[in-house]
């Protein structure tokens, strides 16, 4: 006999950077939400400033002197706190989507320029939002788009930039970015060091990895963090559910028309590639509420999934995760949960710029081409489906671009012979990431006892609740590389507007930043004394 839905989903289930295995993913769209609400709330809290959007002719191939073909690059500028030539310019660089006026309004830049007299700018990224070269996005254009095509891109601005607004030589530009952007902040000091004096990498990933496995379990840690609200109940709900959902989907058109319903789903989940792209939906939902938790603009963080799932028990876990999906389709304003794996796959293959939010497109082409970051689910340790597998997200690569699996991982490898992986050796670098707390469990509760035994440190040791931290750097490697963990923060969360909720470690760490990049004004300013003294004669 089949068992009710109810059944099947157990004591139950728990409701970037961006989820790239599939476009649109709930991930990056509840990802874009946070964005668009903290937007939003710089826009009430700024008054009109000097912002002025500018455009740089850029070549389209900057390696190849002899290519004439060029493309407009959009950047902004906000001189509200600009008070010399001489001071120093604060550099927002742009990652995987569109960027606006608020890119020199918010996050670090903004916020410490009033301290230093900084001019500050952001520069779109090539082939995002509305810096898309002509001839759109189809794969021969494409080959055009890379971590060092941008980081060309940033060099070039840096002196278009400083003929445009007079900026003195002796100026020192100091880079921010937060996840894939953080990377580039960090490799472009890293690769132009006579252009960026420094940097602050938030969040960033600077390892490549093919098969990111760590994702989930960072999501699992956390969904079993007391600190944020988690507990092993809500992660022993999560693993009982997905295993449940699993053999309901596998049962016949009956219980598969009834979890359509129940959960929400666009449409039939008869073809098992429609049932994966439901389960990596379900799977983004609790990947957001980790990776964007207690953000401002996050709609679900790990507290209140794991109320709304727990607390509905007696009713059936169903109801729980119901609620879960509702406040998630409404703040999307979707009217269903996309399960159609051949839409997706069609969004990806789209050709047609998109000028706002993320590009999934080309941030998938990336990821087949440099950095890998596929989210899998393949071991015990992992709460979510088994179907996840790197191989079924590869296949993707080859359907949207012909890329074979070998060619995937041979650009993931380069990628980090290239930088240097968590080891970049860079100078006056600071990475900061998030950073939660999983107690110490030397007898744990029974029900977890399964989960134990496969990953025993997975209740020992420190957790970060940014899922992206495992491919950062966090640990100081040298003098002027240091790094800062945020106990209690979650994705780029240092980079979010400030709010009187903020943890006390975000205040701390911000705090941190801002000395930071006083020591690194201060030796600016000593080397531009030292450059400007007059070199002793010889008689002398």
């Amino acid at each position: 006999m089949v068992p009710t839905t109810a059944f099947l989903l157990g004591p139950l289930l728990l409701a970037s950077l961006w989820g790239v295995s599939t476009a649109r993913s709930l991930l990056s769209l509840l990802g874009d939400h946070v964005r668009e609400v903290q937007a939003r709330l710089v826009q009430k809290l700024e008054e009109p400033s000097p912002v002025k959007e500018g455009w740089l002719w850029q070549p389209l191939d900057p390696f190849n002197s002899s290519d004439q073909r060029f493309f407009l690059q959009r950047y902004w500028v906000n001189t509200r706190h600009w008070t010399s030539p001489d001071g120093p310019v604060f550099l927002h660089i742009g990652g995987e989507g569109s960027l606006g006026q608020n890119s020199v309004l918010k996050g670090h830049p903004a916020t410490l320029a009033p301290h230093w007299g900084a001019l500050v700018v952001s520069l779109e990224h090539r082939f995002y939002g509305h810096s898309i070269p002509p001839g759109g996005l189809d794969i021969a254009q494409l080959r055009f788009l890379s971590s060092r095509h941008a980081l060309a891109d940033v060099a070039s601005a840096c002196v278009h930039l400083s003929a445009i607004y007079n900026i003195s030589a002796s100026s020192p530009w100091i880079a921010f970015g937060g996840s894939y952007a953080g990377s580039l902040a960090a490799w472009a000091r890293l690769k132009f060091p006579h252009l960026i004096w420094a940097a602050v990498a938030s969040s960033a990933p600077v390892q490549a990895q093919l098969d990111f496995s760590g994702y989930n379990q960072v999501v699992s840690r956390s969904l079993a963090d007391p600190a944020v609200g988690g507990s092993p109940k809500c992660l022993m709900a999560v693993a009982q559910a997905f295993s449940d959902l699993d053999f309901g989907l596998s049962e016949g058109k009956e219980t598969q028309a009834l979890l359509q319903s129940e959960v929400r789903a666009c449409g039939p989940l008869e073809a098992p590639e429609d049932q994966d792209e439901l389960l990596e939906q379900l799977e983004g939902l609790v990947g957001a509420a980790v990776q964007y938790d207690q953000q401002v603009g996050a709609v679900l963080d790990v507290r209140s999934l794991c109320h709304l799932l727990l607390v509905n028990q007696s009713r059936g876990p169903l109801s729980g995760l119901q609620d879960a999906i509702q406040l998630v389709l409404k703040a999307l304003d979707l009217p269903c949960l996309p399960s159609s794996k051949a839409a997706a796959l069609a969004e990806l293959k789209d050709t047609r710029p998109q000028a706002v939010g993320l590009g999934y497109r080309q941030w998938f082409y990336q990821t087949c081409t440099e950095f890998g970051y596929y989210i899998t689910c393949e071991d015990l340790s992992c709460p979510f489906s088994r179907r996840k597998t790197l191989s079924a997200q590869l296949q993707l690569c080859a359907q949207v671009f012909g890329l074979s699996l070998a060619s995937v991982a041979k650009a993931v490898t380069r990628t980090n012979t290239y930088y240097g992986g968590r080891s970049p050796g860079a100078t006056r670098v600071f990475f900061v990431n998030g950073k939660g707390w999983i107690g110490e469990s030397r007898d744990p509760p029974s029900q977890l006892s399964f989960l134990v035994s496969v990953s025993p440190f997975l209740f020992l040791f420190p957790g970060d609740i940014d899922p992206w931290h495992v491919l950062s750097v966090l640990q100081a490697l040298e003098p002027s590389e240091s790094a800062m963990l945020l106990r209690g923060t979650s994705h780029c969360s240092d980079m979010a507007p400030p709010q009187p909720s903020d943890p006390p470690s975000l205040h701390l760490g911000r705090q941190k930043i801002l000395q930071q990049l006083k020591i690194w004004l201060q030796e600016a300013e000593v080397a531009q004394a030292l450059a400007g003294r007059p070199k002793p004669s010889d008689d002398q």
